[in-house]
Formats: C-alpha cells, structure tokens, sequence
C-alpha cells in the first residue's frame, strides 16, 4: 500500500488499538482516532485519564487498525498539540466532550500527533513476506 492508500484506510477504520507502556507494563486499548490530514494522525484523549500520564514518561506509542482483511501497524511518538482551536474544532466534532471541558476546562482536552510514522501492511497474503516500513509524513 502506499502512504495515501494507508491515510485513506486508518481513515475509513477510525477505531485503532492504542499500545502504551507504564514502565515495563503494557497497556493496549480501543481509540476513536480524531483524523488523519496533513497534520498527521492525531489521537484525542483527556488529562485525567491514567494513558495521559503514560505518555508523558513514555511518548513512543504503536497504533493497530484493523479491517477488510488488513492489518495496518503505525509506531511513532506522541507529539501532544497544544492549540485552542483544534481542541474547540475536536470538541465541535465530539459534543460528549462538552461536559469534560465544563467539568475540567480545557487543559483536560489534549490531543497528540503520532510524530514520525512509520506503517506495516499484514494481510494473509502476504503473512510470510518480510515487512515493508512505509513513512507516513
């Protein structure tokens, strides 16, 4: 696949799995990816939650999605943005985040870019071949 064909795909599969570590102890779970765009893949997530902090210690992160028989893997850094307005614009697009900003304030609303992304493609077909690395931006 080439990086268009990968940014079209996470796209068209927003859920990923999100792996972490907290020290030597792995954490994976379910995300709703905000978007894929020239900015890059960016991950929405709150403050108070533990997966904040997580990253913090530890930035390197590694992405899975998964559909139409394909598994995309995405390893990078996150790179966390501190800028209002694409907070407002992810809270626009996600109401339920409303009563957290409410509740919190905006601090609460982080949102990081996956910096430096690098893509492997699995299918059945190609199970056995050596993995391809694509850079994404």
């Amino acid at each position: 696949m080439t990086k268009e064909e990968i940014i079209s795909f996470i796209n068209a599969n927003a859920t990923c799995y999100l792996a972490t570590c907290d020290g030597d102890k792995p954490h994976v779970r379910a995300m709703g990816m905000y978007n894929a765009d020239e900015r890059g893949i960016l991950i929405q997530l709150s403050s108070i939650k533990g997966m904040y902090g997580e990253l913090v210690k530890n930035p390197k992160v590694e992405l899975c999605y998964n559909g139409s028989g394909k598994v995309i893997r995405i390893s990078g850094t996150a790179d966390f943005m501190e800028d209002q307005a694409l907070k407002e614009e992810v809270v626009k697009s996600r109401p339920f985040l409303k009563t957290l900003v409410d509740a919190h304030g905006w601090e609460a609303i982080k949102v990081f870019r996956v910096a430096n992304p690098v893509a492997t493609v699995w299918t059945m077909a190609t199970n056995l071949e050596p993995r391809e690395f694509i850079k994404l931006y």
